[in-house]
């Protein structure tokens, strides 16, 4: 074949080899550029997760019992071998991701006593600890550090946080003792101690200051009588003789993995790798760890999102891939008497399709290696798709040629016509379509996926559903046509009759489903992205059935009033939860052996009003919110798995339940699989009404608020409720003289914020919006196609009415007419299908990673309905536009001209 010959040919054709270029290059560079651009979201958003949790949250911890030392080195001459040895010991994966690692042996805190701790009454515990290069990540403000040389009879050397000596009287030089107490709390063999130095950390968020107890912190008193805690720094010397003395002591190795060095593409087998760590722990030491939470939870989105993304991409590809075909055909078309005159002067059936073999060789691989260089330079890390562009190029190349053998071997044919009756080829084939869509739509269903794994049947069902629908549409498409067409022929003017007889007659098969698939995927992602939006609200509803709510321990009963004169408040309900709670077959308390269950007392009316106030939609059960004090059982609502058990035990009509040490008598009077404050995965509950509870004289108090309001201030909520867990206690009330831990505050705004940023949700947004915005413009692309299949046709009917005085507002009347049966058709299809497709394949994708375990319900959407419209009326004005500009470049009175093909 001559190359100088097929140089010549693109040129003259350069507008057909642009387009089949361009869309190569668009095909190749979402292969090797959007992978790249997922793993760097992905990358971003694994970051900011774990970034967002504390650092300490990364370590690995190995910790020994507290006991006297038994081997026969020094201690800390084992505890550094074992350092190295444990880290050794680590699988590769989760080797490779610690950045940092420290080591410590410290004794348990004994009790101190001193003239400077007497001067204030301080009760105070101190444990040793020896750690290596704590003098390098501190500055010594006061005193010197603990000499390492052994000296006989020489105090207990220690360095301590000057802050933390300072809010204890203590300086450089007290003199203190150190040893056990008796039980009056009375020193017994008391040790000479003395602080020789005191430090400040260099960077307090150094990991090395995250042990457990810490050193920069005082642990305060749980109760009346309880001492003060710290951790005071002693040389290794010193700490070797304590455990040589027969002092207890404890080893603790920390790993901390780096948040730079955890691969988002590797997460499975990272978490394989702590999950061995956990398994094969060795004798006489304790792992802990909690970095596989976290990890967890973001690689079950990246799952999810990965499943999700091979369903938009499976729709995008296959809708360049039909854009490719049509812009095939339509080259071919264009050039059908070239290739006719070809075979009529004794080219071979073949001498086409070389010819255009040798023009996309010249085209398609130099636009494909074009697109795969633009892909490399998305940033994120690459994944291995070279090989997949090279497919496609060879496939891309090979479309021109194909197309080239199709063209028919004699003269032009109408077009314009579609039988009544299709061939018995087109039937079989439209009936197995459809057969296989169907059946790879019930295989998926039964068979259901595997999340992060690239599927062929999860990728083939929703291209074949679309494509299954498409014939459909092209099976029904002429006959209301037809029968508009009639009624047409009986009115005045020609523009209805023409323009939907031309309609019916409209050879549009495979331009129709390119642009279903293209508007169907378009669809997809915007039903799903609303109903994981609407799941979320409900997620935030579930945590938060109000505008906020405080939890604690446990409120004195004013905190309702308190917090209900604070600024914005409307309406406040109190809540009280306590889990694993028992069930008694009688008052006496006698154990009904029924499985342990969370009990939730909730103000029926009340939780009704804080709802309605906060605009939430929470159905609250009328048994919950009716009942009233009576001498008969509580009415409950439980759980399905309680009901089975108290109907199995012969107790749903009355049985006996535990609330802050008091029993309370109930019945079933109704069930649900959940409701809100409790978390998504709980299986066993208990619902009482609060309002109903017999009057007794000890009465339940709230652990949580629920609180109705506007622009509410959270700081001022967390002091009310740490105030009313304040006055509870010192009431009297509480059994034991811990302090009460600080009340939490969230409000629904917040945590349905959460939900929609960090974690994987930045790829699960791309994934959205590209799939949107793709699948629009090349639906409009796909139109463009349409328009231009049938355009030489359509000119020279306008052409000839134009001759036989058709106006130009006719005539544009005419081609609205024409064109909008079809360009509602594909609309209104490729939507119907984005509309289904969810409803089949939501309950396999495990988009429930991004709503905190509450399922994503898809239902319809009154604005898809409004979209689509606006979307068809768009998709209408692009092809009118398309068709004018066409026909301004073909001078529709020259395309009269003899011999001139249709």
């Amino acid at each position: 074949m001559n190359v100088g010959a097929a140089v010549r040919r693109v040129r003259a054709y350069g507008g057909q080899f642009l387009l089949l270029a361009v869309l190569t290059l668009v095909v190749t560079l979402l292969i090797s550029g959007v992978p790249r651009l997922v793993n760097r979201l992905a990358e971003q958003g694994l970051r900011a997760q774990l970034n967002s949790e504390p650092a300490a949250r990364r370590d690995l911890s190995y910790t020994t019992s507290l006991a006297a030392a038994t081997a026969r080195r020094t201690a800390m001459g084992d505890a550094a071998e074992r350092f190295d040895a444990l880290a050794a010991e680590m699988p590769p994966q989760v080797r490779a991701a610690v950045t940092e690692r420290w080591y410590s042996v410290e004794t348990a805190p004994a009790r101190v006593v001193g003239p400077d701790l007497a001067a204030r009454n301080l009760l105070v515990d101190v444990g040793l600890r020896a750690m290596p290069d704590v003098q390098g990540t501190s500055t010594l403000v006061e005193g010197a550090w603990p000499s390492e040389t052994y000296v006989p009879d020489r105090p207990i050397e220690v360095a301590l946080d000057v802050d933390v000596a300072r809010k204890l009287n203590l300086r450089a030089g007290s003199d203190l003792r150190i040893g056990n107490t008796d039980d009056k709390g009375r020193l017994l063999d008391g040790a000479p101690l003395v602080v020789t130095g005191l430090f400040r950390p260099v960077d307090r968020a150094n990991g090395i200051w995250d042990g457990l107890p810490q050193l920069l912190q005082i642990i305060e008193p749980q109760g009346d009588g309880e001492p003060f805690v710290i951790v005071g720094v002693v040389a290794q010397s010193a700490l070797n003789k304590r455990a040589v003395a027969g002092w207890p002591i404890q080893s603790n190795w920390r790993y901390r993995l780096g948040v730079d060095r955890i691969d988002g593409r590797e997460l499975d087998q990272l978490i394989d790798g702590l999950q061995v760590m956990q398994r094969n722990q060795p004798t006489g030491l304790t792992l802990t760890q909690g970095v596989d939470v976290p990890l967890r939870a973001f690689a079950a989105q990246i799952d999810a999102v990965r499943t999700l993304l091979a369903v938009i991409a499976a729709g995008v590809l296959a809708t360049l891939a039909g854009l490719i075909v049509l812009a095939a055909g339509l080259a071919t078309r264009r050039r059908r008497s070239e290739f006719a005159l070809l075979r009529a002067r004794g080219g071979g059936a073949t001498a086409g399709a070389r010819r255009s073999l040798a023009e996309s060789v010249l085209v398609v691989p130099v636009a494909a290696a074009l697109g795969w260089w633009l892909g490399t330079l998305f940033p994120g890390a690459p994944d291995p798709t070279t090989p997949y562009v090279i497919v496609v190029t060879v496939l891309v190349t090979l479309a021109l040629p194909l197309a080239t053998l199709a063209v028919p071997a004699g003269g032009a044919a109408r077009r314009d016509l579609i039988r009544v009756r299709p061939s018995t080829r087109r039937l079989t084939v439209e009936v197995s379509l459809l057969l296989l869509a169907g059946l790879a739509a019930v295989l998926l269903r039964r068979r259901g996926l595997t999340l992060g794994e690239v599927d062929p049947l999860l990728v083939s069902v929703p291209v074949l559903l679309a494509v299954a629908a498409a014939v459909l549409a092209l099976r029904a498409y002429p006959w209301p046509l037809l029968l508009v067409s009639r009624l047409a022929a009986r009115t005045r003017g020609s523009v209805a009759f023409l323009g939907t007889a031309r309609a019916g007659r409209a050879a549009v098969a495979a331009p129709l489903v390119v642009v279903v698939l293209a508007i169907g995927t378009a669809a997809f992602c915007a039903v799903v992205a609303a109903g994981v939006d609407a799941s979320r609200e409900r997620a935030a509803e579930q945590v938060v059935p109000a505008d906020a709510v405080i939890r604690g321990e446990r409120f004195a009963p004013d905190t309702v009033d308190e917090v209900g004169r604070l600024p914005g408040v409307r309406a406040v309900t109190p809540v009280l939860y306590e889990n694993d709670e028992r069930f008694a077959s009688d008052e006496v308390g006698t154990d009904a052996f029924i499985e342990q269950t969370d009990v939730l007392l909730v103000d029926g009316s009340g939780l009704d009003t804080v709802a309605r106030e906060s605009e939430v939609d929470l159905p609250v059960p009328g048994a919950l919110r009716t009942a009233g004090p009576g001498s008969g059982p509580l009415p409950a609502i439980v759980s399905p798995a309680v009901a089975a058990d108290l109907a199995k035990a012969g107790l749903d009509d009355s049985a006996f339940i535990s609330v802050q040490g008091q029993r309370y008598e109930f019945r079933v009077a109704g069930t649900q699989d959940g409701f809100a404050l409790l978390a998504a995965n709980t299986s066993r509950f208990v619902i009482l009404p609060w309002q109903a509870l017999p009057r007794r004289t000890t009465v339940p108090v709230p652990t949580s608020l629920l609180i109705a309001g506007h622009s509410l201030d959270a700081d001022a909520l967390r002091v009310a409720g740490d105030q009313g867990q304040e006055r509870y206690q010192r009431d009297g009330t509480v059994t034991g003289r811990n302090r009460p831990l600080g009340v939490t505050v969230d409000t629904r705004a917040d945590v349905r914020r959460d939900l929609g940023e960090g974690g994987a949700n930045g790829v699960l947004a791309f994934g959205f919006v590209a799939g949107a915005v793709g699948g629009t413009v090349l639906g409009l692309l796909a139109i463009a196609f349409t328009v231009l299949a049938g355009a030489r046709s359509r000119g020279q009917v306008l052409s000839r009415l134009r001759t036989l005085g058709l106006s130009r507002r006719q005539w544009r009347g005419l081609l609205l007419v024409e064109l909008t049966p079809l360009v509602a058709v594909s609309v209104l299809t490729g939507a119907l299908v984005g509309t289904v497709l969810p409803l089949l394949l939501n309950p396999v994708l495990g988009l429930s990673a991004f709503t905190s375990g509450v399922p994503v319900r898809v239902a319809f959407e009154p604005s898809l309905v409004a979209a689509v419209l606006a979307l068809g009326a768009i998709a209408l004005g692009f092809a009118v536009a398309v068709e004018a500009l066409n026909n301004r470049r073909l001078r529709l009175g020259e395309v009269l001209r003899l011999g001139e093909e249709s």
